[in-house]
C-alpha cells in the first residue's frame, strides 16, 4: 500500500514540487517532480525548478498557449524569467517578499510596480496564487502514477520562511485556497531542509548527529536570509529534535546580489559613454543573474558577456554590451555580502529618508555575516529550557556544532567558505570547537522534498522536529490613567502564547476581567519576542526594551455590538489558541453573554472585514 504527500517550496526565486511515498510501511521516500512550463515561445518542457516569475504578454504578442489553456496571456516560469531582461515592466518577481511586507496592503493591486498604463496590476496574494495555480494545472501533465488525481485532492505541505509572521502565513494559505488547494499545512523552510537531510541520510543520520549537537541552518535564497537553530536532545533513550531559535525576517539574498552586479555593470557601461535609465538597470539585474550563475557553476570561466537592449532598440535593433568578471564577483559579492567581521559586529542601521518610493523593505546592511553574528548573540540563551541542555556551558553566543546549508545562493563555494571561516573564528574566540558541515545537502530542492517528507512524518513515519511558535506573543492592554499633556496612557503587554506553543493548542490564561469597546473603531496592539522564553501565558510586562519585544502590525477593527450600545465597554475574559497554520487567535468571552457561546475572536493577521468573528 502506498501513501502520498505533496511538498511545495513557494520560493522567492524558484518554486519546486516534490512527492513523498511510504510503500508497505517502509521509510518515506521523497522525489522532486519536473514541472511543465514554457521555456520558449511555443516550447513546453518539464523542469525541476519553476522560476517564481510572472510575465504578462504585450497586446500584439499573441497567446502564451499551454496544453491546458490555449488562450493564456501570461506565463509563469522559465519563459517569464527570460522575458524579464527585455520587458521588466511586464514582469512580477519576488512576489513572496511582497507577501511578507506589512508596509503595504498585500491584497491591493500594485504589481508590477513599473507596469505600463495598459497593463492591469495584481496583488502579491494573486501573484502567489497564479504560481500555485500553475502547479495545480501542470500536475496532471507530470509523469507520476498519482497525477490522475487532482492536486487539489492531495494532502499538501507548503514551506514558508521560519521568520514569516502570522499574517504572511495566513496570506500564503489564502493564495493556496484561491488555487483550489484546501488541505494545506505550513512548515518552516529550515525544518524542511533538515527533514530532507534526515531522509537522505536514512538510518545513518546518527553518524553525523548526536545528543548535544546544535544544528545551525543557514538558508540564503533569492529574496531572504533565514537562520534557525535545532538542538538534538534525548528523552527515554530516544533522540528528539527541538527547533530552539529563529532569526528575524531579513529581506536579503540573491536579489540584492543581482542588483549589486547591475549597479557595477552600469558603472562600467557609463564609463564607456552609455547612459543607463531605470528600465535598463532592471534589465541589467536579470542579465547579471544569469552571468553570475554561469561563473559560479563553471570554474573554467573567467568572464561572461552581458547584453541588454539599448534605448529605442525596437526601432534600431541596438544593444549594449559589457561583461562580468570572476574577480568582480569576489570584490562585489563575497567581500560585500560575507565580510570577515568579529562576533560582536551588528548590522548597520542607516537613517531613513523622509520620502521614499513604494518598495520592499530590504535590509539596510548587506553583510550576511553581521546578521548571523546578531542572531547568534541574541540567541545565546536559547538552549536553557531544552531538556538535557540546561547545564550546557553558555558563552557570548549560541554555539552551533553543525551547519546545514540551504538555498540556491549557497551553491557558490566562495560564499560557503567565507561564511564558515568567519563563523569558526567566532567560535574559537568564544572557546568552542569549529562546526561540522552536514554532508549531502540538496540546496535547491531540499525544501520541497523535506516538506513532502514531513507530510509522511505527520502520519507517524519518521523523526519529528518539535518547534511550535517561533516567538512569544503578547497583546497590549491600556491602563486607566488621568490625562497628561503629551503622554499616552501606559500600556502593559499580556503574554498570550509562550515560545514554542504547539499549533492546534490553547493557552490557559488567568481569569482576570478586562474590558473591550464595541461598536466603534478600536486598535489591538500585538507584540512578539524571540528571546523572552520564560514568559508563560498571563504574565504582564510593564516595561521592556526594543531588543526584548517587537511591536507587530496593529489590527484596527470595529467589534459588533451584538445588541449592546455603541461605545459600551464589555467585561470579558481572554482565551488564546494557535491554529494549525500558526495563526494566533484571541477570543474575548463576555462575563455576562447575551447569547450562548458568545465571543469576539480576533486573529493576528491582516484581515479586514474578517478579522473579527462573532456568533
Amino acid at each position: 500500500m502506498s501513501h502520498l504527500s505533496i511538498g511545495i517550496d513557494l520560493g522567492t526565486t524558484h518554486t519546486a514540487l516534490a512527492v513523498a511515498r511510504t510503500i508497505d510501511g517502509e521509510r518515506p521516500q521523497s522525489v522532486a517532480v519536473n514541472i511543465p512550463q514554457l521555456v520558449g515561445r511555443g516550447a513546453l518542457e518539464a523542469r525541476p525548478l519553476l522560476p517564481s516569475v510572472l510575465y504578462f504578454a504585450h497586446a500584439g504578442e499573441g497567446a502564451l498557449a499551454l496544453p491546458w489553456d490555449q488562450g493564456r496571456t501570461h506565463a509563469v516560469g522559465e519563459w517569464a524569467r527570460r522575458c524579464a531582461a527585455e520587458s521588466p515592466g511586464r514582469v512580477i518577481a519576488s512576489a513572496k517578499s511582497w507577501l511578507s511586507y506589512a508596509g503595504v496592503d498585500r491584497r491591493s493591486n500594485l504589481l508590477p510596480l513599473s507596469a505600463p498604463p495598459e497593463l492591469e496590476r495584481i496583488s502579491p496574494v494573486e501573484a502567489s496564487f497564479r504560481i500555485l495555480d500553475h502547479l495545480a494545472e501542470a500536475w496532471s501533465r507530470c509523469e507520476l502514477p498519482e497525477s490522475g488525481t487532482p492536486l487539489a485532492e492531495q494532502e499538501i505541505v507548503i514551506a514558508v520562511p521560519a521568520s514569516f509572521d502570522a499574517a504572511a502565513r495566513e496570506l500564503t494559505v489564502e493564495a493556496a485556497l484561491a488555487g483550489g488547494l484546501e488541505n494545506v499545512t505550513l512548515l518552516e523552510e529550515p525544518q524542511a531542509a533538515l527533514y530532507a537531510w534526515l531522509e537522505a541520510m536514512g538510518r545513518d543520520f546518527g553518524k553525523h548527529l548526536q545528543v548535544g549537537d546544535v544544528v545551525l541552518v543557514v538558508d540564503v535564497g533569492g529574496g531572504t536570509t533565514d537562520f534557525s537553530a535545532i538542538a538534538v536532545g534525548e528523552t527515554d533513550g530516544s533522540l528528539e529534535l527541538h527547533r530552539v531559535a529563529v532569526g528575524e525576517h531579513i529581506l536579503l539574498g540573491g536579489d540584492n546580489m543581482d542588483l549589486t552586479l547591475a549597479h557595477g555593470l552600469k558603472a562600467k557601461l557609463e564609463a564607456n559613454g552609455a547612459s543607463i535609465d531605470r528600465w535598463q538597470l532592471q534589465s541589467l539585474g536579470f542579465a547579471a543573474r544569469d552571468a553570475k550563475e554561469q561563473l559560479f557553476s563553471r570554474s573554467e570561466l573567467e568572464r561572461v558577456p552581458v547584453v541588454i537592449a539599448g534605448k529605442g532598440s525596437q526601432l534600431l535593433g541596438s544593444s549594449l554590451r559589457s561583461e562580468l568578471l570572476r574577480s568582480e564577483l569576489t570584490s562585489w559579492l563575497v567581500d560585500g555580502f560575507f565580510p570577515e567581521v568579529p562576533a560582536q559586529a551588528r548590522p548597520a542601521v542607516r537613517q531613513r529618508v523622509g520620502l521614499t518610493q513604494v518598495g520592499l523593505p530590504y535590509a539596510s546592511d548587506p553583510a550576511i555575516t553581521r546578521h548571523l553574528a546578531a542572531f547568534l548573540g541574541r540567541q545565546a540563551d536559547a538552549l536553557r529550557r531544552v531538556p538535557g541542555f540546561g547545564e550546557v556551558s553558555q558563552g557570548q553566543l549560541l554555539r552551533p556544532t553543525a551547519v546545514l546549508f540551504n538555498g540556491g545562493v549557497l551553491k557558490a563555494q566562495e560564499f560557503r567558505q567565507r561564511l564558515l571561516s568567519t563563523l569558526n573564528s567566532w567560535l574559537a574566540a568564544d572557546g568552542a570547537p569549529a562546526v561540522r558541515v552536514l554532508p549531502g545537502e540538496d540546496l535547491e530542492l531540499a525544501v520541497a522534498r523535506g516538506a513532502a517528507y514531513f507530510g509522511e512524518v505527520r502520519r507517524g513515519r519518521g523523526l519529528r522536529i518539535r518547534g511550535g511558535t517561533a516567538r512569544s506573543y503578547y497583546v497590549g492592554i491600556e491602563s486607566p490613567a488621568p490625562a497628561v499633556p503629551g503622554m499616552e496612557p501606559p500600556i502593559t503587554a499580556l503574554c498570550l502564547a509562550p515560545f514554542g506553543m504547539e499549533e492546534g493548542s490553547q493557552a490557559a490564561l488567568p481569569e482576570q476581567v478586562l474590558g473591550v469597546v464595541v461598536g466603534e473603531p478600536v486598535t489591538f496592539r500585538f507584540f512578539g519576542s524571540t528571546v523572552r522564553r520564560e514568559d508563560l501565558p498571563g504574565r504582564e510586562l510593564e516595561s521592556w526594551t526594543e531588543q526584548e519585544l517587537d511591536e507587530l502590525a496593529p489590527i484596527e477593527v470595529t467589534l459588533p455590538t451584538a445588541g449592546r450600545a455603541l461605545g459600551e465597554v464589555v467585561p470579558v475574559r481572554l482565551r488564546a489558541a494557535v491554529t494549525g497554520v500558526g495563526t494566533l487567535e484571541l477570543s474575548a468571552i463576555p462575563v455576562q453573554p447575551l447569547v450562548a457561546n458568545e465571543r469576539w475572536q480576533v486573529e493576528l493577521n491582516v484581515r479586514s472585514d474578517s478579522e473579527v468573528q462573532a456568533p
